[in-house]
């Protein structure tokens, strides 16, 4: 499993109502919690953490993550390709998946039934709003194709890679508004984010975190 995390400050900028600190904070817990929930799937053979920021390679290394440094050109999809790279080397005998960072409240067993439902092609799961991605699963040879970025879901399909419909919403709810954050504390968030989101001095709704 390769999961790609941005350095902090420039981590979930949409999260604007809340100061750079505060969203980095989210940031890395909601990374801790996408990482513990996909190191707990017995799916899941090794987690790699592509990154160039030393406090998220400290963090997701005491996971059990292993890192990979982000220093290869393509941003985003740059960064999945020296993950899967890396996998690869490991193992080639393994089918490589990549995996948002943002999923606060992802369920293993939801990861892991979408693992066991793809067949031997590329498939991915789209994102709550449909138009994204967040889960993109290798073909049985271990190529990935990755098309991570605005209207992902669309490119990945134009790649012909399979939408696995039906996956959990914990696998499918990705964090970039306010909105989003409401909407993934009200379905249920992993501990690291709980515990980030109770130093606000948040109340029932995330919208009425008192900013310090």
């Amino acid at each position: 499993m390769v999961i790609p995390v941005k350095r902090l400050p420039d981590a979930k900028s949409r999260l604007s109502p809340l100061s750079v600190e505060h969203r980095a904070a989210l940031a890395l817990a909601f990374a801790s919690d996408t990482v513990a929930a996909a190191a707990a799937s017995p799916l899941v053979a090794a987690v790699f953490v592509v990154t160039g920021d030393q406090r998220v390679a400290r963090r997701l290394g005491a996971l059990g993550a292993r890192i990979v440094p982000d220093d290869a050109p393509g941003g985003l999809n740059g960064a999945v390709e020296s993950g899967r790279i890396h996998a690869l080397a490991d193992d080639p005998r393994r089918r490589v998946a990549a995996l948002t960072a943002d999923l606060p409240g992802l369920l293993t067993e939801d990861l892991t039934d979408a693992l066991a439902a793809a067949a031997d092609g590329r498939a991915f799961v789209a994102d709550a709003p449909g138009s994204g991605t967040t889960l993109l699963l290798s073909d049985v040879h271990g190529t990935l194709g990755a098309r991570f970025g605005v209207n992902s879901r669309y490119a990945h399909e134009a790649s012909g890679a399979l939408l696995l419909a039906g996956a959990g919403r914990s696998l499918r709810r990705d964090v970039d508004t306010m909105e989003d954050l409401d909407d993934a504390v009200a379905l249920g968030v992993g501990q690291h984010t709980a515990a980030a989101l109770k130093l606000f001095d948040c109340a029932a709704r995330v919208g009425d975190c008192a900013l310090r």
